[in-house]
């Protein structure tokens, strides 16, 4: 369990990196991203950023993007927030909405082939 401050900071970094994305990084490469979550090591020395996308095929150029221009994100995150150590950033695909999509299209299946046995 991560302790409050973790959490505290987790969402802070959260909220500062979506906007430095929005406003700072306005590249059309990037597409239509979220930044999902924020992970805190207990140190907070290393922070795991995962990143969602609707474009599936642009995953992982995305990714590629974003790792080119992470020392530029680290750097606009220590103007922003007031810690002692800026943690590392990790950047990962957020892969929840495809496996929200394959199990609805799984209970979908279920659910076709209990009507066509009720027939």
């Amino acid at each position: 369990m991560a302790s409050y401050r973790t959490q505290k900071v987790a969402s802070l970094l959260k909220e500062e990196l979506s906007l430095i994305l929005l406003h700072k990084l306005s590249d059309p490469a990037f597409g239509l991203m979220t930044i999902t979550s924020v992970k805190l090591s207990p140190d907070m020395k290393l922070a795991k950023i995962y990143v969602s996308t609707y474009q599936t095929e642009m995953r992982e150029a995305l990714l590629e993007k974003l790792n080119e221009v992470k020392g530029l994100i680290r750097s606009e995150l220590a103007h922003r927030v007031q810690l002692r150590f800026v943690p590392e950033l990790a950047f990962f695909i957020d892969d929840t909405l495809d496996y929200v999509d394959k199990m609805e299209r799984i209970f979908k299946k279920l659910h076709d082939n209990e009507k066509k046995s009720d027939e």
